[in-house]
C-alpha cells in the first residue's frame, strides 16, 4: 500500500484531508508501541541489575549481620 501524503484526501472516505483525519491516529499507535517497549526494556534492566547485583546477601562463616550498615562483615 502506498504512503498517503498529507494533503490528500483521507483513504478512510470522510471529506478530510489525511492530515485533519488519520494521521494523528497512526502517530498515536506507533508512540504506544515505542513506549511499551520502553517499558518492558526498564522492567528487565532492574530485574538483570537486581540478579546481578553485588551486594552480599548471605552470611558466611563467621560474618555477622550489621543493621547500621546493611550488610554482613
Amino acid at each position: 500500500m502506498a504512503k498517503v501524503g498529507r494533503n490528500e484526501p483521507c483513504p478512510c472516505s470522510s471529506g478530510k484531508k489525511y492530515k485533519h483525519c488519520c494521521e494523528k491516529k497512526v502517530d498515536g499507535s506507533r508512540m504506544s508501541s515505542l513506549m511499551l517497549v520502553a517499558v518492558a526494556l526498564a522492567i528487565v534492566a532492574a530485574i538483570l541489575a537486581s540478579v546481578f547485583s553485588e551486594g552480599d546477601t548471605t552470611a558466611g562463616p563467621g560474618k555477622v549481620w550489621s543493621a547500621e550498615h546493611g550488610h554482613y562483615h
